[in-house]
């Protein structure tokens, strides 16, 4: 196995996406395919897994402990990454993007490598939108808030029902796990399972295929090795997806709390 060493980047811009929501931009540009993931090593807290939204980029909301440290950093400041790691997106000639919330991060290299027709985005609250201008410039763009404060008023799934989803061959999906098994579950309706690639999100010690934190039940697939896209036929056999994923210790929390 090769290691890809963690490299000490700085950080030269930080973006103030929503209230929320933080893009980092670093220094340095790292090789990778959309849906691949790098190790954010924050100095004296933690290190932990983010999907790159750009080349020199990650786009983070504030969730923990880690992410608030993160929040608190300035330009100038430096971080640990190690980067590329994990499978991307493969996509296809046609390519329908379905985003919630801060899953339109490892979405957005898509759109800008003219990789993405049609996108959709679902998200809390008209404050919560991420990309929106860059998005509509790129891809033919349909929103939908929970709250209905924009667009559609509903969930993004309710989006699908609007377009010919079997004109695509590929469907790529980002967000809360829920979200994405309710996707799971349209496009398993209407037979195209298989045409869906998901990005999927567990607790990494190691995010290099060792430690086996983030391993899938039933058959062990590992997030960061397998993963973290999965497409939509592994993920109908699995017994966690949506109902439960694993904390540090092992323990089962539910998928309520899988972002």
């Amino acid at each position: 196995m090769n290691e890809i060493p963690s490299v000490a980047v700085k950080i030269k811009e930080i973006i103030d996406e929503t209230p929320t929501i933080k893009t980092f931009v670093f220094d340095r540009e790292f090789e990778f395919s959309a849906g691949q993931f790098c190790m954010v090593w924050i100095l004296g807290v933690d290190e932990i897994p983010m999907g790159l939204s750009s080349s020199d980029s990650i786009t983070v909301q504030k969730v923990g402990d880690a992410t608030s440290k993160l929040f608190m950093m300035k330009p100038g400041d430096k971080l640990g990454i190690k980067a590329p790691l994990g499978n991307g997106f493969s996509p296809g000639k046609k390519v329908l993007a379905i985003a919630g919330g801060v899953g339109a991060a490892p979405l957005r290299p898509l759109a800008q490598k003219g990789q993405c027709d049609t996108f959709l985005l679902g998200c809390r609250n008209r404050s919560e939108l991420l990309y929106e201008k860059e998005l509509s410039e790129l891809t033919n763009l349909h929103i939908a808030t929970d709250d209905g404060s924009y667009g559609h008023h509903g969930f993004v799934t309710d989006l699908m029902g609007d377009i010919d989803l079997k004109s695509f061959d590929t469907i790529c999906v980002c967000g809360p796990e829920i979200m994405m098994a309710g996707v799971l579950k349209v496009l398993n309706e209407a037979g195209i399972a298989k045409r869906g690639q998901f990005s999927l999100v567990r607790y990494m010690k190691c995010g290099v295929g060792i430690c086996g934190s983030c391993c899938l039940d039933p058959d062990g697939l590992r997030v960061c090795r397998d993963g973290p896209v999965f497409f939509g036929d592994i993920l109908l056999k699995s017994s966690e997806f949506s109902k439960y994923s694993r904390d540090a210790s092992g323990r089962k929390v539910s998928a309520s709390n899988v972002h």
